[in-house]
């Protein structure tokens, strides 16, 4: 049986407006890119001023692809929900639920009807913001993944107005009644939130929990295809496993009828993400070779690294090339749709833009396999080799997990989405990063010079990619990405010394309070951020910064463990 899923979506949904709803809509299609192909709105029943709003970019071309998804066994159920549930099937075998669409979301339908809310969100293998309305019990539950790899804010008013959205730029004209602004927030990763919906429409928040952290064991282990590992932590075992789950992660990420592609910085994590998925596509017989992607300019570290690999692997390998005047000129683009002024955020996020950008439009690759969360699982960052002891950085892992919504899976999500495209992370696995963050911690930092060791060794001696790659030094992403000569951020730095005078720097305590730009290129981000979204600087709690070290840039290349390979 075919399934579809709704992959690359944007959800929509207002509860208790006071303003006409035809006004408010306009601002759902705000977010219309994340669901290019169709687009919806309906009401509910008995509450006028309550609605949901959905986009969809189809899967496959059917009609029960859209939503709210409401099936005949439970009419009093209304789902919108943007997301990869990739244990549906194996959850349907199991308890035995008759389904009646296709649709991988029907099984948080099942799951909630026969356990509650709680338990359906944490049996859930994969990535997801939900909203799930019973107007039989007047409930609203609103819920979001463990990484929070799929994006979800909330507007909420002191009078209970409730408004939910995909992304932040669909909730800041939406009008109430309340003569203060309400306040918009990122609703946080692996929890779930219960309102009681009130006669008026209008709701009040009864229960925010917790339903499951990166260190835990994920209660859908127990269904798992991966069977019960083995506890040991004899070396190679533990090896063994990380390879198993790892697969494991990629396989069951292979739930798609539109074409997989690959982005491939020739680093070792999509360097690994990119051959487990080419050797896997093979043994699953998919009907097309993978297409790999690269970007940068010729002659940088990533691209060269990267055709190694495709070389290696046997990718169809595309390189996507741009010049710095290239990169300076979508930064403005980049920013509206990260909703973020981080620094390092934005430097990434102009590469992944680009190679997106064309994705979309050359070739026919819509599911998109990356890398992200690596470094923050394995401890890949290079500030790890100064870590005062294991321990430190086994907490300082965690807390780059907890963070990862606000900056690498942010900018995963809003660069790709930006073009319609789906992102899938393997690294992010529930049941990868449960495995890894459990082993001890001196296993698990930098050995021998070399950070992700643990990593490296696991893969050794199979070929899956070359051994350069293996034991490649981390490149910063926005710094692998230009000649060796010149890194693109220094070009970058040039560019914006320019647009932001000395006056402004000593003016930009006062001027930006919270998280004051220390350099002029993060003035300028700074500044165009509050543009398209003014007072809302709260939404990025700090700077992304490297630890341990006296910074002000976070980039690689400014410390002095960096070695760039030109001196290797």
């Amino acid at each position: 049986m075919r399934h579809d899923s709704c992959k690359m979506c944007g959800i929509w949904a207002l509860f208790g407006s006071d303003e006409c709803m035809s006004v408010q809509c306009t601002c759902a299609m705000k977010i219309a890119h994340r669901g290019p192909d169709a687009f919806r709105f309906e009401n509910v029943n008995g509450f006028t001023n309550c609605c949901f709003g959905f986009h969809r970019l189809a899967i496959v071309d059917q009609l029960y692809g859209m939503q709210p998804l409401r099936i005949k066994k439970f009419p009093y159920m209304w789902l919108c929900y943007n997301g990869e549930i990739y244990n549906h099937q194996t959850l349907r075998k199991q308890f035995e639920f008759d389904y009646q669409t296709k649709m991988d979301g029907e099984i948080l339908l099942h799951l909630y009807d026969r356990f509650g809310v709680k338990k359906m969100a944490s049996l859930l293998d994969g990535v997801f913001a939900f909203i799930l309305l019973d107007t039989a019990n007047r409930k609203v539950h609103v819920g979001r993944d463990t990484y929070g790899v799929r994006p979800l804010f909330k507007l909420l008013t002191d009078d209970g107005f409730l408004a939910l959205c995909s992304e932040a730029k669909g909730l800041i004209d939406i009008t109430h009644g309340m003569g203060t602004p309400a306040s918009i927030v990122p609703f946080p990763p692996g929890h779930f939130e219960v309102f009681d919906l009130k006669p008026s429409g209008k709701v009040q928040s009864i229960q925010m929990e917790q339903f499951h952290c990166c260190r835990q064991q994920p209660s859908h282990a127990i269904y798992d295809t991966v069977e019960k590992l083995p506890i040991s932590l004899d070396e190679e075992l533990v090896k063994s496993n990380i390879r198993n789950l790892f697969e494991n992660a990629v396989r069951k990420r292979l739930m798609a009828h539109r074409r997989i592609g690959c982005l491939l910085s020739g680093g070792l994590d999509s360097s690994l993400v990119a051959a487990t998925l080419v050797k896997l596509a093979k043994e699953e017989k998919l009907p097309y070779p993978i297409q790999t992607f690269a970007i940068g300019s010729d002659d940088s570290p990533d691209v060269l690294a990267a055709r190694k690999v495709a070389n290696h692997i046997g990718s169809e390998h595309h390189e996507v090339t741009f010049t710095a005047e290239e990169g300076i000129e979508v930064v403005k683009e980049v920013i509206f749709h990260l909703e973020s002024y981080d620094v390092t955020t934005i430097r990434a996020s102009v590469g992944m833009y680009l190679v997106s950008k064309y994705i979309r439009q050359k070739t026919d690759s819509v599911v998109i396999f990356s890398g992200e969360g690596s470094d923050e699982v394995t401890q890949g960052y290079i500030y790890f080799h100064k870590a005062p002891t294991p321990k430190a950085a086994a907490e300082d892992s965690i807390r780059l997990m907890e963070e990862l919504y606000m900056f690498d899976v942010l900018r995963a999500d809003r660069t790709t989405a930006a073009h319609g495209l789906e992102l899938r992370v393997p690294f992010l696995d529930h049941r990868f990063t449960a495995y890894y963050l459990s082993l001890p911690d001196e296993m698990r930092v930098p050995r021998d010079g070399v950070e992700k060791h643990l990593l490296r060794e696991s893969f050794k001696g199979l070929g899956l990619i070359p051994d350069e790659i293996l034991w490649r030094r981390k490149e910063a992403f926005s710094d692998g990405m230009t000649s060796l000569k010149k890194s693109w951020y220094t070009y970058l730095q040039e560019h914006l010394e320019s647009m932001v005078n000395d006056e402004d720097m000593e003016e930009a305590y006062k001027r930006f309070p919270h998280n004051p730009p220390r350099t002029k290129e993060a003035y300028y981000y700074r500044q165009e951020f509050e543009k398209h979204y003014p007072g809302r600087a709260q939404w990025l709690s700090h700077y992304w910064m490297p630890r341990w070290i006296d910074a002000i840039d976070p980039s690689a290349r400014t410390l002095s463990i960096y070695k760039a390979e030109k001196d290797q």
